[in-house]
């Protein structure tokens, strides 16, 4: 995978139609394959399947590990016997449709999961506990989220002490909540059962998943409570010493304070680096490809003073580099992973793509500079890159025209070869997103990318995020009368006309 030309459609799983305020694992993710296998894409790419924040962001998890369990299809647990249909109607949501409603499903699912774990039987539950030996991580994930709960969802920290010390829960009082964690591990259980369905069904229309792996946890997740010393964390006053972010770059002239704890890697060394591989090896069972968010860190990364307010003030430290993926090499051989290398970066991160041999990042947005010769532009891009036409984190193709300067659009409309007077048009036969969209497709990257929202043509109302702003973001969902209105025929010829359509199994 990834050394072949191929081509892909970014849309995650709660952005697909469902009758449940998000999208699940349900009939409409064999809907999209069915339409991505006609349109002879080979890679869908999701986002991270982690639980999500308070902000709705699958970048700031409780766990590195575990699913979000609002994916999780009521029709499943209705097969399952686990339910009844009136208790599957409380979960359809009979609000917008273009607008995941998190809320309301986190309330509804969560609901109705304990009511299908208070049914199941020996045979589902001999299951549960075969999917626990199989995955030791579900062990603390579940005590976590069982204290987590009994503590009103606090983050662990402001639990009593011999709680938020994870020693101490352990030795002390495990056992008393072990009822309390077995809902927790059915959870997962269901969860990644479901998915491992529409993963092989993916699979077998020839159509590989490009996961997404966020590099850092959050502080209030079971990564953190569990081992404290992989991080740069006071043990006694349960704070950070320093936080993660970026400085200024192309999407926030701030900078962007994410606030997660920074990894004690010389910790992590010492143990070979054992939390990282068991972390490398889930995602590679989860997914056919992963795409590790923010690589350039593994290289050097931005640490900035835990009491900052922004990130601006900080300062470059060196990752762990090559250390790390020589025992990644080791056990996992030709690992399919691809480095989101964007942002501010230096001769360290170019050398470190090379040592791996993982194919990097190009998004023709950024390569749209009147006065340069940007990498990202279509013809500087090598074989081994994976071409956007846009990321989760950029604007639509159509609002990025639309909100660049006049010299900046011109610039790209003249490169792509766009001519006319109607370059503001949207829609699914937008001419000018069209001729952008080819661009990238003509490029010599082994790998084309493109977000759902570009193949529509819609504008800057249906991006997915904006980094920076904690507010309305991942919010973007769709309709089935939208996906089979996608000018299928198009995507077909242009994926067939440049030559990516090899098979990837």
């Amino acid at each position: 995978m990834l050394k072949q030309r191929g081509a892909g459609v970014l849309m995650h799983v709660s952005s697909l139609p469902s009758p449940y305020g998000v999208g699940v694992f349900d009939k409409n993710c064999l809907d999209f394959i069915d339409a991505l296998a006609e349109m002879q894409f080979t890679y869908w790419q999701v986002l991270p399947f982690n639980p999500i924040d308070h902000a709705n962001s699958p970048y700031c998890s409780a766990s590195a590990f575990a699913g979000n369990i609002l994916f999780i299809d009521p029709e499943g647990l209705l097969e399952m016997g686990l339910c009844t249909r009136e208790e599957v109607e409380t979960n359809v949501y009979h609000g917008s449709p273009y607008t995941a409603d998190y809320d309301f499903a986190k309330e509804k699912r969560l609901s109705l999961l304990k009511t299908a774990f208070g049914r199941i039987d020996t045979e589902t539950a001999q299951k549960v506990k075969d999917f626990e030996k199989e995955n030791p991580w579900l062990t603390n994930f579940s005590y976590y989220m069982a204290v987590k709960e009994a503590n009103d969802f606090r983050p662990w920290w402001e639990w009593p002490e011999e709680f938020a010390h994870f020693d101490l829960f352990k030795r002390r009082h495990r056992h008393d909540y072990a009822e309390r964690s077995a809902f927790w591990k059915f959870c997962q259980y269901v969860f990644f059962a479901q998915w491992q369905k529409i993963k092989d069904y993916a699979n077998g229309k020839g159509i590989a998943v490009i996961g997404d792996m966020p590099i850092y946890v959050a502080m209030d997740s079971v990564d953190v409570w569990s081992n404290l010393p992989l991080f740069l964390i006071d043990d006694k006053k349960l704070k950070p010493e320093k936080v993660a972010g970026v400085p200024p770059d192309y999407f926030s002239k701030d900078g962007q304070l994410w606030g997660n704890p920074i990894y004690n890697w010389e910790a992590m060394e010492k143990d070979g680096f054992k939390w990282w591989l068991g972390r490398i090896g889930h995602t590679l069972s989860v997914y056919d490809v992963v795409r590790i968010d923010h690589f350039r860190a593994f290289a050097s990364y931005w640490e900035v003073p835990a009491d900052s307010d922004t990130a601006k003030v900080g300062e470059w430290k060196q990752g762990p580099g090559m250390k790390l993926f020589k025992r990644v090499f080791r056990k996992f051989p030709d690992a399919p992973i691809i480095a989101e290398d964007l942002g501010v970066f230096g001769d360290d991160v170019v050398e470190l793509l090379k040592q791996t041999g993982f194919p990097g990042m190009k998004v023709v947005q950024f390569g749209f500079d009147p006065n340069g010769d940007s990498t990202h532009m279509p013809h500087n891009a090598e074989k081994n890159s994976v071409n956007y036409v846009g990321t989760h984190d950029n604007n639509t193709l159509l609002g990025w025209l639309w909100e660049a300067s006049e010299q900046e659009r011109r610039f790209a409309l003249d490169y792509v070869g766009f001519e006319g007077q109607n370059w503001g048009d949207g829609g699914y036969g937008s001419p000018s997103c069209r001729k952008i969209i080819e661009a990238v497709w003509r490029s010599a990257s082994n790998t084309a990318m493109i977000s759902f929202q570009d193949m529509c043509g819609f504008g800057s109302d249906a991006r997915m995020n904006i980094p920076g702003v904690p507010e309305k973001n991942w919010r973007f969902r769709t309709t089935a009368e939208t996906i089979a209105a996608v000018d299928k025929e198009y995507f077909k010829k242009i994926n067939s006309l440049y030559r990516r359509t090899y098979p990837v199994f």
